[in-house]
């Protein structure tokens, strides 16, 4: 309903903030799975106003303003938890949901809108006394059914109104006296509230009215709580409706393919930007019922163009391109994207103007030209009511102030032209200006309408097949001519709009594609004078040089986007061929660490095993051995010398291909590649690279020497065997003592020194490890293995 009697804002600050609703609501669409969910929010405005009006709300109204505070809640609450939606959530946190109103709604009011009986006690007692009366009647009833049968029609209890009746054969009726409430249609059947339950049911109906009254008394209560609150809940209404206009907004948005569209200021030179231009209604058409693929519009405007004249033969899509444009405008006033590719850059306008369509009416005596002249002042006065008049005079101002200064105010050339600032901001839409009159008066006319439009309108798109509307480009810097484009082939329009060059109205081709008589158009033809078939011939030449630096173009871009493509085809290969490398060199250094790992452990256990007793010479020789064994298993092989290739030698005939020439060797390579070289009378110095064999075989590089690097591996001379002779054990000594012998073992020893000291108090280990620090011959000392004693054995590596 909102949607159907949109507002068209008056600001550009409020069109800004509706399109930034919708860019928000766009992006929570696509993120989120469902989406926004309005469930439960339903329109409450005429339930509010009753409210304020004390009137009392029914039961479905008032669970619908339950409803809608849950659902309201519902979104505030997902919006809150969103992090880059700031208009969106600066909107929703003045939502009052009042839970409490919610919950008491509940309490009293079902799901089915009717009131509960725990609304209030009084509610309840009563409708317990119903529910006793009815079964009192019915257990009453079942035994007049059970005594009288025969005189019923069917055995069955049934009502009529509030009072309960059973069903008794016409001829019968004196068996069972009572009250006549209603009659069957053939008239055998009596619908008879016996007499001995009349009493009951009088009492029954007095039970309904109390109800009736004090559910009525509840809803009342329900209602002066709705009422107590109606600004804050109309406020509720609105928020909610922004959110699902604005939603409504970004779906078609994102159904018709549209894109964000940007204000541009034309008074800095920003040029209107709207490529791949579609009407919204043509892409329902196509999306909705299958019709035929949208041809779409490029609108490219320099910020100096007021006036666009397009021309064109009929059915060509000049007003389709001057309806687009001026639907694209509404649209991003009011919020909605604009079908169209990015960037979409246009400017804010304050009217949109159009006359567009025929006016003739027999009633208010209007023909084609009247009815068009009474829109276009209908126009200009629209455009002289706003600020139309202060701009002009600014802009009579900065001529006279030009002239003043002795400036040409001519409109070219464009270098010299200074572009009056105005506040004018309309767009002016003319769909065939000055048609439907004599063509010299017509044409005389739309040229004054257009000159006027250029200096009190922002943009003016005309449509025109005046040939003289298509000099004004030549004469006025602020004119731009567009046409939609023919094809002479079929004889029939392509729908694509072409920049700078005048159209063709071709009424010729397309009366003759129409079924009209061949021979009337050939005798229109004679008619057409020589300078008007010059002119066409001249714009179909412009328009096939056109079309050929179009193909041009687009051959150009298709290259360009084959190279791009193949681009970015070989930097994927070669990313993937360096993370493939990566992952080689991880696994490679992964497996040497293994290796290195594996080796150490197989080397502890040679130790392990010299280190059982006493070692003999022959424990030696197989330690040793075992050592070797390892070194050679972990040890990598070096890599097989490649075989020597062809190297030129003083005499040889070589080819040097980037000259396209043989020639004699006369020196050998030296150690940089560079040899000389004769072919004719010439000499010359090359590199080992840039020849190669008569045979085609390419010299092998000339490399210096690198040392080779092996892994890492602990092998034999390094591996330190722990002995008697090489293990002094302290415990017990004093610090003294233990440092007289330390010495002693240090000048003697030859290799690492296995050190007993123990745990103990600790301060014996400490006095070790300070002479060992000090002393000249250790580099370093580290502790033992666990193996070995651990921490209270420190080995010393003697220099």
């Amino acid at each position: 309903m909102v949607a159907r009697a949109l507002p068209i804002p008056t600001t550009q600050a409020e069109s800004i903030e509706l399109l930034a609703q919708t860019k928000e609501v766009y992006q929570l669409e696509s993120r989120l799975t469902p989406g926004l969910s309005f469930e439960g929010i339903q329109d409450i405005g005429d339930s509010l106003e009753r409210a304020e009006l004390q009137g009392i709300l029914s039961g479905e109204e008032l669970l619908a303003i339950a409803t809608t505070l849950a659902g309201a809640r519902n979104l505030r609450r997902l919006i809150d938890n969103q992090e880059d939606v700031p208009i969106l959530t600066e909107l929703v946190a003045e939502l009052r949901t009042y839970p409490e109103l919610e919950q008491e709604i509940h309490r009293c009011i079902d799901e089915r809108a009717q009131v509960t009986d725990r609304a209030s006690q009084k509610l309840g007692e009563i409708r317990e006394d119903l529910r006793k009366l009815r079964s009192q009647i019915t257990r009453k009833l079942q035994n007049i059914i059970q005594v009288k049968s025969g005189a019923l029609q069917e055995q069955i209890i049934t009502q009529r109104g509030d009072r309960y009746v059973i069903p008794v054969k016409a001829p019968q009726k004196d068996a069972i006296p009572g009250i006549v409430h209603d009659t069957s249609t053939s008239g055998a059947t009596l619908y008879i509230e016996p007499n001995s339950i009349v009493p009951m049911g009088n009492q029954l109906r007095q039970a309904i009215r109390r109800e009736q009254a004090e559910e009525e008394v509840i809803r009342r209560h329900l209602t002066e709580q709705v009422g107590a609150v109606k600004p804050d809940l109309e406020k509720l209404l609105a928020i909610v409706t922004t959110l699902d206009l604005a939603t409504a907004k970004a779906r078609y948005s994102f159904w018709i393919g549209a894109n964000p569209p940007r204000f541009v200021n034309r008074q800095e030179q920003e040029i209107i930007t709207l490529r791949q231009l579609r009407h919204p209604l043509l892409v329902w058409q196509q999306q909705h019922e299958q019709g035929h693929p949208v041809i779409p519009v490029d609108l490219l405007i320099s910020p100096h163009i007021k006036v666009v004249t397009i021309t064109g033969p009929n059915t060509g899509g000049k007003t389709v391109t001057l309806k687009t444009l001026g639907l694209a405008a509404l649209m991003a006033k009011v919020g909605l994207f604009i079908p169209a590719r990015e960037p979409v850059e246009m400017p804010w306008f304050d009217q949109v103007l159009a006359d567009i369509g025929d006016e003739q009416s027999l009633q208010q005596s209007l023909s084609t030209f009247s009815g068009h002249i009474r829109r276009i002042s209908r126009i200009l006065n629209a455009i002289s009511e706003g600020t139309g008049e202060e701009a002009g005079e600014q802009r009579s101002r900065g001529a006279e102030e030009q002239r003043s200064r002795g400036e040409d105010f001519s409109p070219s050339p464009i270098t010299n032209y200074q572009l009056p600032i105005t506040n004018y901001q309309s767009l002016v839409l003319l769909d065939e200006v000055g048609a439907g009159t004599d063509p010299v008066e017509g044409s005389a006319l739309a040229i004054a309408l257009l000159q006027y439009l250029a200096d009190h309108a922002q943009l003016t798109i005309a449509t025109t097949h005046f040939g003289e509307l298509k000099a004004l480009k030549y004469e006025d810097i602020r004119f731009e001519n567009a046409s939609v484009e023919f094809n002479d082939a079929t004889l029939s329009p392509t729908y694509r709009l072409l920049w700078g060059i005048p159209g063709r109205s071709n009424a010729l081709a397309i009366a003759l594609r129409l079924g009209l008589k061949s021979e009337v158009v050939e005798a229109a033809k004679t008619q057409v004078g020589e300078a008007t078939d010059e002119v066409n011939q001249v714009i179909a030449g412009l328009e096939a040089q056109r079309r050929s630096q179009e193909t041009k173009a687009a051959e150009a871009q298709e290259l360009l986007r084959q190279a791009e493509k193949l681009y970015k085809e070989v930097s994927r290969k070669a990313t993937a061929l360096e993370e493939r490398e990566k992952d080689l060199r991880a696994s490679q250094e992964v497996a040497v660490q293994q290796a290195i790992i594996q080796a150490k452990g197989e080397i502890a256990q040679v130790i392990r095993r010299l280190q059982q007793g006493k070692p003999t010479a022959q424990d030696a020789q197989q330690a040793t051995k075992a050592l070797s064994e390892i070194t050679g298993k972990y040890q990598p092989a070096l890599p097989p010398k490649p075989k020597p290739g062809f190297m030129p030698k003083v005499g040889d005939r070589i080819r040097i291909p980037k000259l396209g020439q043989t020639a004699e060797v006369l020196t050998a390579p030296d150690e940089d590649g560079e040899f000389s070289v004769r072919f004719g009378i010439m000499k010359m110095t090359v590199q080992l690279q840039d020849v190669e064999s008569l045979d085609g075989q390419k010299p092998e590089p000339i490399t210096k020497p690198k040392p080779t690097q092996a892994v890492n591996l602990p092998l034999a001379p390094v591996v330190a065997i722990r002995t008697s002779k090489n293990t002094v054990d302290l415990r017990g000594k004093r610090v003294g003592d233990a440092e007289y012998i330390l010495d002693k073992a240090i000048s003697e020893a030859a290799g690492p020194l296995w050190i007993i000291h123990g745990h103990g108090t600790g301060k014996l280990k400490q006095g070790v490890h300070a002479f060992l620090q000090q002393h000249p011959r250790v580099s370093h000392h580290e502790p033992a293995e666990q193996a070995d004693g651990g921490t209270g054995v420190t080995i010393a590596h003697v220099e």
